[in-house]
C-alpha cells in the first residue's frame, strides 16, 4: 500500500507572515518539499519570493482555494504527487480563505494525502490594533492545530498574554506559539497526525477585498516612496511586491500603516495593493507612486 503524502495547510489573515514561516521552513528543514501558494489579486508576488529555492511550487491565483479554486486544487496536488513524489506539501492560503472548506476537501477528494494539521498565523500587533475579529479570522483561529502568535516583537510584553486567553477563548485545543518573523523549529509544526472528520461546512465566504497592481520598469526614489509608504489610506489593508529603487531592488512589505523593505533581487517594480472598496482611490495612489520615478 502507497503511503500517503502529509499535507499541512498554514493560514492566517492578510500580512500576517506566512510567508515568511515558509521561507523559514525551506531555509531549516533538510526535506524534499512541495508547496501549493494560493494568493489574493492578479500578480504572484509570493510565488515570485520563494523562486530559485530548492522546492517544486503550484500556484493557484485569480480566485480563493477554499471555494472557486477546489477543482484546481485537487489537480495541483495531484500532479505533484505524481511528478514530484514529494516527502510532504505545504498549503499556503490567501488571507481570506477558510480553511475549513480546504480540510473538508481534503478528507472527501484527495484520498492519496493525509491532513497533518492545520497551522494559523496570527499578527500580534494587528490583534491589539484591531481587537474585533471578522468572520474569516475568527475561523481561521477556530480551525487551527497549532496558533503561531507572530510578531510579538511589535507589541509590549503585557500584551501577550491577553491576546493569549483571547485566542483560547476561541479555539482551546490549539497549541500557541509566541513567534518574532515566524522564527521556530520546524519540527513543531509537521507530525501532528490530525484526524478529526469535519463535516461539509456551511460556507459563507466573505469576499470584500478588492485588489490592483503596478508595474514599472523605472527606478524610483527612496526617500519618495517612503513617503507614499507612509501615505497610503487607511483602506490598504495589505501591499507587497519589488520596488527597484535607484539604490537597489527591495521586498516590500505592508500591513495596515505597518511596512518595511528588505534587499532582494528584482530588474522591475512589481507591487499588489489589497483593501476594501480600494478601487476608487487606485488612481490617486498610483499617481503618487508615479511622482516617485527617479530623474535620469
Amino acid at each position: 500500500m502507497t503511503p500517503r503524502t502529509p499535507i499541512t495547510l498554514v493560514t492566517g489573515p492578510l500580512g500576517s507572515g506566512k510567508t515568511t514561516l515558509l521561507r523559514h521552513i525551506l531555509r531549516t528543514r533538510p526535506a524534499k518539499i512541495a508547496i501549493v501558494m494560493n494568493e489574493f489579486g492578479e500578480m504572484a508576488i509570493d510565488t515570485k519570493v520563494m523562486e530559485g529555492k530548492n522546492v517544486r511550487i503550484a500556484e493557484l491565483g485569480g480566485g480563493c482555494v477554499c471555494c472557486s479554486l477546489l477543482g484546481e486544487f485537487e489537480a495541483a496536488v495531484s500532479e505533484i504527487i505524481e511528478k514530484v513524489a514529494p516527502e510532504m506539501i505545504i498549503v499556503e492560503t490567501t488571507g481570506l480563505a477558510e480553511p475549513e472548506a480546504l480540510v473538508f476537501n481534503i478528507q472527501e477528494a484527495l484520498t492519496q494525502c493525509r491532513l497533518e494539521g492545520v497551522v494559523s498565523v496570527i499578527d500580534a500587533d494587528m490583534l491589539v490594533r484591531f481587537p474585533e475579529l471578522g468572520h474569516t479570522t475568527r475561523l481561521q483561529i477556530e480551525d487551527a492545530d497549532i496558533l503561531l502568535l507572530n510578531k510579538i516583537d511589535l507589541v509590549q510584553a503585557t500584551q501577550i498574554e491577553p491576546l493569549e486567553t483571547k485566542l483560547r477563548e476561541i479555539n482551546p485545543t490549539a497549541a500557541i506559539v509566541r513567534t518574532e518573523r515566524c522564527q521556530i523549529d520546524p519540527e513543531l509544526l509537521f507530525g501532528i497526525g490530525r484526524e478529526k472528520e469535519v463535516a461539509r461546512p456551511q460556507h459563507r465566504h466573505q469576499l470584500d477585498f478588492e485588489s490592483f497592481t503596478f508595474s514599472s520598469d523605472k527606478a524610483f526614489s527612496r526617500d519618495c516612496f517612503s513617503r507614499f509608504a507612509n501615505g497610503l489610506p487607511a483602506s490598504v489593508v495589505r501591499a507587497k511586491g519589488f520596488i527597484r529603487l535607484t539604490d537597489g531592488a527591495q521586498l516590500f512589505n505592508f500591513v495596515a500603516g505597518r511596512w518595511e523593505l528588505e534587499p532582494f533581487e528584482s530588474d522591475r517594480t512589481e507591487l499588489v495593493f489589497i483593501g476594501k472598496k480600494i478601487a476608487a482611490k487606485k488612481e490617486r495612489i498610483l499617481h503618487a507612486l508615479d511622482e516617485c520615478v527617479a530623474e535620469k
